[in-house]
């Protein structure tokens, strides 16, 4: 049986083209590698065609394109077979809709509040403008609805199969309300001038039984459906008079208009894309338009989409889940309660707690919430913590003064995230943002007292609340704010109160109240209780994308000071970590979150963990790269695009393009890179949203940065610049790698389940998505491995390093420590071990134990000094210190060194890194073997 808690987890990237046998065809590799977990993207029914499964249409069935139920079960028979244990990320947040492929979408569709699966969906009903009868807004439409209806694009179907209505455009099934049969069927009879005959004179008969706005109620449309498909001829009927509803062609104003008429008194409205911005009545993942939010909250959701995740853990093929945008969730707690309940019911009374982590992004200085079952986050926090404890710290107010140089703009970052925070606030989430502000409306105009705050100061008001908060989201659930959320709350008003030019009268006081629900306390004057709820909760599901979108996907493509820096869970402006800091987030760690997991690198990371590593060396050599940003600019001058006012690429977005480049560059020449070059400049332009955008492109821009790219990487026209980038690029790799190794020791070595990203075993200099999904050479890595030994020769894999080897090998040692000594490394003790010396600033130092068991981790930091700038592999002598090992016996190649001192010369003859065996003296020596 694998271990309750992973030693260690491989993230794999499950498509049609990489599917279960794919993964089962893998799994000894994994296990020699020193895996104990497959952590597999979502493998639940996705969207045909779905590169990454999020897009999950069916919780209920395995992915067909994955393989399917026998697909699975080969996977499955590989892991046991190899006892690997296996988690499944988990999407109770949202669904994929539109199209035709979701049958809980499609019946909602159908027949609107009055579905059974309508309590699943977050609609708000009532919210569309302009329109008598409620219904959910459609933005599937590629130009305006009018052009769409006129052109013919929208046509009305009859499915002889099932005996049923739809509307369809292109590739989307609009479902017709089996009310409106009875008139459809009337005109579709007229039409065809069929009244007389028999096949007409049934239908006609058919559509007289249902009479009344309200019939076939839903018990009896399927025996109206039934009917219908029995009838002989009616098909050829139906075929022929559905050219009523037939637009397209000059001179069809009538049936145009019947055909609008008819999807007017349907459930949904259709509009442009467009308009989802503004208008759009349903919650979202994100500003995702065709990811629906799901109502977990509503029990028999809960239920419906986790019956096949129980099953699994019920037949022994699951055994762990990582849960996919918590932050959606409009009540956490109470999910992760009943989860719990779930895996006990599904694996026994007596079967230990189901590992379970969660995707949290924590802010600077955040904790995370104790939720019931859950052993930590995904660990974007700890990827940060990694990069910044590796940074050096001396470099970035150079840096500073080179991105304010480069880009006309200043070092500090608030002010970008706050603009991006309005960017979003005004365009993606306009229409969440609207829906709660007309609730907080409606909210103040529910009682006398606060009746005069009006529609437009409280939406000043609480845009202001939203640009200051500075987290994710609180917790609230149905009682008060805990203490901690109280005090974020009431801080972020305060915030939002002095950035406020207009009269205080008391808004912010009723803006704070509705947010801590301390409006509907006893004794208060009279508020409607369910909306001071609602809002309360809605707002805590909305904060989360409006940050996201804001940081993660704007801010980070807009500052660019060191783009090591711009990750998912980090700070661009962040300082360096000193090591004492360090040590105490780690002593933290393995007291209050020791089973989560540890990343570098993640399906979501915006680069590469090698990538990051290399830049993170720019920091070392600021003066250095100035000068060269001074000169490429110069040389790659003549490349600009310039017309009128545009010039592309913009001054901060060059600067960008040469740290990207730098990071992503290579060691081996890659026919692709060009054009995976170009895709990423593409995507990061437009997550910008300055020159250009996803919602209005600006073409002209986008080709100028197109053809500033085409240029400077063209050897012919930018030979001298593509000379300067490599001579750079040889000592940043050289430091990259080193950097490398030292954060796969410490994300190995420290507190917590490291977990590997598909390929990252060797070099990864991969872009951002969809570049980081590429296919991994899988048949590579495994006959690398193969030819390692137990004692790799260091010697020889050191002069070779650009080929990743010493990666691979290093990383197998780390884990196979991590499996001989499972018990420690999951519940044993961090301690911090004292370095002197000349480079003491240099080294990060400790100790990881349990009773008399103890490892021994040593990690080189700022090798620039060390290596000739990156020139050289740096020799064991280049290190002057000693650690500090007083209480242990360390296992060394030279016998047991209980001398209470280890020399870094001595540490570091192959490595940067060190991990030693060892125990606390006074103890027995462990024998092996």
């Amino acid at each position: 049986m694998p271990p309750v808690i992973p030693t260690a987890t491989y993230r794999l990237q499950l498509t049609a083209d990489f599917g279960f046998d794919h993964a089962a065809a893998i799994v000894p590799y994994l296990k020699r590698l020193g895996i104990s977990h497959l952590y597999a993207s979502p493998f639940m029914k996705a969207r045909k065609g779905s590169t990454h499964g999020y897009d999950i249409v069916d919780h209920t069935q395995l992915n067909p394109e994955l393989g399917g139920e026998e697909g699975f079960a080969r996977l499955s028979a590989a892991l046991k077979q190899h006892d690997i244990g296996l988690i499944l990320d988990f999407v109770p947040n949202h669904v994929g809709v539109h199209y035709a492929d979701n049958p809980w979408w499609l019946d909602v569709l159908e027949w609107g509040p009055a579905s059974p699966h309508a309590a699943s969906f977050d609609i708000d009903w009532e919210m569309l403008p302009f329109r008598a009868r409620g219904g959910v807004l459609l933005p599937i439409i590629g130009s305006s609805y009018g052009k769409a209806l006129e052109g013919g694009e929208i046509e009305l179907r009859y499915d002889a199969a099932d005996g049923s209505f739809s509307a369809w455009y292109y590739e989307h099934r609009l479902p017709i309300a089996p009310q409106r049969y009875s008139e459809i069927l009337r005109t579709i009879v007229r039409e065809a001038d069929a009244a007389e005959t028999d096949a007409g004179r049934a239908i006609l008969e058919l559509a007289a039984r249902y009479t009344g706005l309200r019939r076939p109620t839903r018990k009896e449309a399927p025996e109206f459906k039934a009917a219908l498909q029995t009838i002989s001829g009616a098909a050829d009927v139906i075929a022929r008079g559905l050219d009523a509803y037939r637009a397209g062609e000059e001179g069809r104003t009538q049936q145009i208009q019947t055909l609008h008429n008819l999807l007017e008194r349907q459930h949904y409205k259709l509009g442009h894309w467009q308009l989802a911005s503004s208008e759009i009545n349903y919650r979202r993942f994100f500003d995702v338009n065709t990811l629906a939010g799901l109502r977990v909250e509503d029990a028999g959701t809960f239920e419906a989409i986790h019956s096949r995740v129980k099953k699994l853990l019920a037949d022994g093929q699951l055994q762990g889940l990582r849960l996919d945008h918590i932050d959606g969730l409009r009540d956490p707690a109470q999910y992760f309660q009943r989860l719990r309940r779930l895996a006990r019911e599904a694996q026994g009374a007596g079967a230990p707690p189901l590992y379970t982590v969660i995707e949290k992004i924590l802010g600077e200085g955040e904790s995370l919430h104790h939720f019931a079952g859950v052993h930590g986050t995904t660990g974007y926090e700890w990827l940060n913590v990694i990069t910044r404890v590796l940074l050096d710290g001396n470099g970035l107010k150079p840096l500073d003064e080179t991105w304010r140089q480069a880009s006309n703009l200043s070092p500090a970052f608030d002010p970008v995230l706050k603009a991006a925070k309005r960017r979003v606030l005004e365009t993606l989430l306009l229409s969440e943002f609207t829906v709660l502000t007309r609730l907080l409306a409606r909210i103040a105009s529910g009682h006398y007292s606060t009746r005069d705050f009006s529609a437009d100061n409280l939406r000043q008001a609480f845009e202001l609340y939203v640009l200051h908060f500075p987290v994710y989201r609180t917790y609230l659930t149905g009682s008060s704010p805990t203490q901690l959320d109280r005090r974020l709350i009431e801080d972020t008003v305060a915030k939002a109160r002095a950035d406020w030019f207009g009269a205080d009268d008391g808004i912010f006081e009723f803006l704070k109240d509705v947010l801590t629900m301390d409006l509907v306390k006893p004794g208060r004057a009279p508020h409607s209780k369910p909306r001071v709820r609602r809002f309360a909760l809605k707002v805590q599901q909305f904060t989360g994308p409006t940050m996201a979108k804001s940081l993660e996907d704007t801010a980070f493509y807009r500052y660019h000071r060191l783009l090591a820096l711009n990750e998912v869970g980090g700070d661009p402006a962040a300082p360096e970590m000193p090591t004492a800091a360090f040590h105490a987030a780690m002593q933290s760690r393995a007291q209050d979150w020791p089973h989560g997991m540890t990343a570098t690198m993640t399906h979501d990371a915006k680069r590469g963990e090698d990538a990051r590593a290399r830049l993170l060396s720019l920091a070392e050599i600021p003066g250095e790269w100035a000068s060269a940003v001074g000169k490429w600019k110069l040389l790659n001058a003549p490349h600009l695009v310039v017309d009128g006012e545009m010039r592309a690429p913009s001054p901060a977005f060059e600067y960008m393009l040469y740290q990207a480049l730098l990071g992503a560059w290579p060691l081996t020449p890659d026919p692709d890179f060009a054009d995976r070059f170009q895709g990423f400049a593409l995507k990061a332009a437009r997550e910008g949203k300055q020159e250009t955008n996803w919602l209005n492109p600006n073409l002209a821009y986008e080709e100028g940065v197109r053809t500033f790219i085409d240029r400077i990487l063209d050897p012919a026209l930018s030979g001298a610049f593509l000379e300067s980038v490599e001579t750079l690029h040889r000592r940043l790799s050289l430091l990259g790698a080193l950097n490398g190794l030292g954060q796969v020791t410490l994300k190995a070595m420290m507190p917590g389940v490291p977990d590997f990203y598909q390929g990252t075993e060797f070099w990864d200099f991969s872009l951002v998505d969809p570049d980081n999904r590429r296919p991994v050479d899988f048949d590579a890595r495994s006959a690398a491995l193969e030819s390692l030994h137990d004692q790799p020769d260091w010697e020889t894999l050191t002069t070779n390093w650009s080929d990743g080897r010493i990666k691979l090998a290093w990383t197998h040692q780390l884990l196979r420590l991590r499996r001989d000594h499972a018990e420690l490394f999951t519940d044993g003790d961090y301690r911090p071990l004292a370095v002197k010396g000349a480079h003491r600033d240099h080294i990060v130092a400790f100790a990881r134990t349990r009773g008399s068991e103890a490892v021994i981790v040593v990690v080189a930091k700022g090798h620039a000094a060390l290596s000739d700038d990156g020139r050289q592999w740096p020799t064991a002598d280049a290190y002057d210190g000693a650690i500090d090992t007083k209480g242990y016996a360390v296992e060394t190649g030279d016998g047991e060194n209980a001398s209470g001192e280890l020399q870094l010369r001595e540490l570091f003859r192959h490595l940067p890194v060190a991990v030693h065996r060892a125990r606390l003296t006074g103890t027995k020596r462990i024998r092996r073997g």
